[in-house]
């Protein structure tokens, strides 16, 4: 399998030079020339996650030195639960993509690619991850890096942006983990990154590549989960499951969107987005306008300018139903709302979500089972669930060896010239 910029401008490539580079040298993002055509039966003999993926994702590597080590690298990458919550009798489904080492869904792209990286890289060609993040990507990069053979991370997140907790998170990883505290908001932090796979000298010496979800390889494994979830509810119901997603930077949603065009028994796909307006404007009026973040409750959503929009808007604009805009007091009502007809204590983001859930027509609620996405740990975002349900959210294990672990940043200016000599400290 082939694959090409969103921009047009630069050679077709496998996925391996693609996961490499994480970004096209146009600056635009990979996107498979083909998908692979798969049917429900094709997986009746991998009903555990990992094989799954492993089968999944074969088509997508095949030809590259990472086709061999797939299996492996599911197995290890996706080694916790997924499990489904039913809330009530006739509510929707919550698919907890939190139960990784850093409490969030994004543990699924960052252990995968930091395996394949791991796989892949030569000692004479070091791998410097330069990522962008507006909460928990950093976090699962961090976690996935640490003791990394071949592949370091520098993480940039936006000052006072985020949660206590999500910002000790990013800043306590051992080498070959570094954090950057960046004067201004996530919108800043990705156009550093761009900037700096731009700068060709720059990225040459460093090794630069992508951990966010404008690599390939943080985006073809969220794949999985989703064809999982969809297949076991197809199994039990005979029904295409709507999915429910929480997005800020459109990766997760993309997904979805691949692995039902690969076959995949999914029905219609929902974006639930916080008062950043971008996606939801965009799907009202057909108008595409990036604008500056604001800063919401459902902070790792905060994008302006989501970068995976180029390849929605390539692969197919319309495969999304519909967009639905979850202000914050309408968040906060949710979890409030969850908690207290469920006992379910939501995240913010999972909150969008839910609340998009109850916006649907009854007829449309009821027409098909919904599985709604849960992004985060609530406990990352304690202070913002206790103020609403007047309880701190369970402190699981993992979160609680990562509360004990030294945290250390350096701050810069959102400047590439900063980012430049922050990196020049880096071995090269």
């Amino acid at each position: 399998m082939t694959y090409l910029s969103t921009r047009g401008q630069s050679p077709v490539v496998d996925a391996q030079s693609a996961l490499r580079a994480g970004a096209a040298p146009d600056g635009g993002l990979y996107l498979p020339l083909s998908l692979p055509e798969f049917s429900p039966k094709d997986f009746d003999d991998t009903p555990e996650l990992p094989r799954l993926a492993a089968r999944l994702l074969a088509p997508f590597f095949a030809g590259t030195d990472l086709a061999d080590p797939l299996p492996q690298i599911c197995g290890s990458a996706f080694n916790f639960p997924v499990p489904r919550v039913q809330l009530g009798e006739t509510g929707p489904q919550v698919l907890e993509l939190f139960h990784g080492p850093t409490g969030a869904f994004k543990d699924f792209g960052a252990r995968f690619l930091f395996r394949c990286f791991d796989a892949i890289a030569r000692t004479d060609d070091p791998i410097t991850v330069l990522a962008a993040t507006s909460g928990d990507t950093g976090g699962a990069v961090g976690c996935a890096a640490e003791g990394s053979r071949q592949a370091g991370a520098v993480i940039l997140f936006p000052k006072g942006r985020i949660s206590p907790f999500q910002e000790h998170q990013l800043c306590c990883w051992n080498d070959p983990v570094r954090a950057l505290r960046v004067d201004g908001d996530f919108d800043a932090c990705q156009v550093l990154v761009k900037a700096a796979f731009a700068d060709r000298d720059l990225s040459a010496r460093h090794g630069l590549t992508s951990a966010n979800s404008i690599s390939i390889g943080r985006l073809l494994p969220q794949m999985s989960y989703w064809a999982h979830a969809s297949l076991e509810i197809w199994r039990e119901t005979g029904e295409t499951p709507g999915l429910i997603i929480p997005t800020g930077n459109l990766g997760n949603a993309f997904a979805a969107v691949l692995a039902r065009d690969c076959g995949l028994p999914i029905g219609p796909i929902h974006l639930a987005t916080n008062a950043n307006a971008t996606l939801s404007d965009w799907h009202i009026t057909g108008r595409y306008a990036a604008r500056p973040s604001i800063a919401t409750l459902a902070n790792a959503m905060d994008v302006g300018a989501p970068s995976n929009f180029e390849r929605l808007n390539l692969h197919d604009p319309e495969a999304i139903h519909r967009v639905h805009r979850v202000e914050d007091h309408d968040i906060q009502t949710r979890i409030r709302q969850t908690f207290e007809d469920e006992g379910y204590i939501a995240c913010p983001h999972t909150a969008t979500a839910l609340e998009a859930y109850h916006r649907l027509p009854d007829a449309q609620r009821e027409a098909r089972p919904w599985l709604v996405g849960a992004t985060a740990d609530p406990y990352k975002f304690a202070e913002t669930v206790e103020a609403v349900i007047g309880e701190t959210p369970p402190l699981p294990p993992a979160l609680a060896e990562v509360k004990q672990r030294p945290a250390r940043v350096s701050d810069i200016p959102a400047d590439l010239d900063a980012l430049a000599e922050a990196l020049n400290l880096q071995p090269a």
